[in-house]
């Protein structure tokens, strides 16, 4: 393989050894993220939070730009920074990944955490092979607060109660959202303005996780059943359960330690420091359970911190605690099979079917025909369907690693799909 920098910009140059360093020769899985951040050791509030996001997308123009899905009720930003090497154009092929923080307004850790994690990130582009591959590969959008009213209403220091929990109306919005089997309070303008991101992204987010606090663990869906009188204790699981399991020991693992299982109250256990939601305890109305079952997106909630609210001397050793589990994660948007779909004339299936034999949760091509499809390791059958069109399905094992790329081509004038697989 030949590598060529000659016409390139100094910037590209970099970004082009530092992608052959992590990619070509799999560095990444050797090396570690650089551990050479510090971050603040103070919460910023709304007007901080939003100059400091302005200015990352003015200092790093190519990589970073912000932009709001909304307002909430006392007229706050709801503003996402989406990082990118490309960020001002969309790359076919390139999968969306999301963090969500500060839902509940008095969780405040996660929301400087993915302050840090912008901050981290767009530092050490070009200098960390790793971090310069993931941005390369990834189309990563953050949101710091999800409910900054609460955020301002709520107390430092407060580690039980729930002061600022709710929006403006008190609403729990990790309540809000609709649900599968129970009926929950109209959605608040907050909560619609992220359920419009989830379902109207183009493409659909792969993959996804709200930061919570006040238990440390990671939660995965399905966090309710339709069973009313049954408050916790039951295991609610959803299609995909193998692959959130392994989603969610990805992160409690490259945690320090989550994955001991102990948690906050010194009584519960989690086993690998996961747990479905439902057995913990039942949420009707919450957003991972949305996300999975109303988009392709899939998503677990990070419990990262015992006290809700700690003091901002300890956010330093948060960022330390959860900065490579963080990362890993999003590493995980390129596992399982990905690629597009088109007709014989080039032009893309949008809204295809792809669907795996024994897995009852089907992913839809995006209006380019692009999809991505996480799995675990094993051998499955993966059908491919477009309106008009003959099924077509093949065999596919999945390793540890980059996911699969399976393309397929559909005909119009034979009506017949072929598969090309590299």
């Amino acid at each position: 393989m030949s590598v060529m920098f000659s016409k390139m910009s100094p910037h590209q140059g970099i970004s082009a050894l530092m992608c052959f360093l992590s990619v070509c020769i799999g560095l990444h899985a050797a090396v570690d993220f650089r551990n050479n951040y510090t971050p603040v050791s103070h919460y910023r509030n709304d007007t901080e939070m939003q100059a400091l996001l302005k200015k990352l997308a003015s200092d790093y123009p190519s990589l970073a730009k912000v932009y709001d899905i909304g307002r909430s009720l006392e007229g706050r930003k709801l503003t996402v920074i989406q990082i990118s090497d490309n960020v001002k154009q969309r790359e076919i092929g390139e999968p969306r990944f999301k963090y969500v923080a500060n839902m509940h307004g008095n969780e405040a850790v996660g929301r400087e955490l993915l302050l840090n994690l912008a901050q981290y990130l767009l530092e050490n582009y070009g200098k960390d092979a790793r971090v310069t591959s993931l941005v390369n590969r990834t189309d990563i959008h953050l949101l710091p607060s999800m409910n900054p009213d609460g955020f301002e209403a709520a107390p430092e220091g407060q580690c039980d109660g729930y002061t600022g929990r709710g929006n403006r109306n008190n609403r729990d919005l990790n309540r809000n959202f609709p649900d599968q089997f129970w009926p929950t309070n109209a959605p608040q303008r907050e909560t619609k303005a992220v359920m419009d991101w989830i379902t109207k992204a183009r493409p659909n987010f792969v993959l996804s996780a709200n930061l919570h606090g006040g238990a440390l663990v990671v939660n995965y869906p399905y966090d309710d059943h339709k069973f009313k009188d049954i408050s916790h204790g039951l295991y609610s699981a959803c299609p995909d359960d193998d692959v959130f399991k392994s989603l969610s020991k990805v992160y409690s693992y490259a945690h320090p330690t989550m994955h001991r299982g102990n948690n906050c109250d010194g009584e519960s256990y989690f086993a690998d420091g996961i747990t479905n939601g439902a057995k913990w305890y039942t949420v009707s109305g919450g957003m991972q359970d949305f996300n999975y079952l109303n988009s392709n997106t899939f998503e677990v909630t990070l419990e990262i911190s015992c006290c809700k609210y700690p003091g901002g001397n300890e956010l330093p050793r948060f960022w330390y605690e959860n900065r490579l589990a963080l990362l890993e994660y999003i590493e995980q948007t390129h596992i399982g099979v990905k690629g597009v779909v088109k007709t014989s004339l080039g032009n893309p299936v949008a809204n295809g079917t792809v669907k795996v034999r024994g897995i009852d949760h089907v992913i839809r091509t995006s209006d380019q025909g692009e999809y991505w499809r996480l799995l675990t390791p094993g051998k499955y059958q993966i059908t491919f369907s477009a309106p008009g069109y003959s099924s077509v399905t093949t065999s596919v094992i999945i390793s540890d690693g980059p996911a699969q790329v399976i393309n397929v081509t559909f005909n119009p004038f034979t009506k017949r799909g072929k598969l090309q697989k590299g």
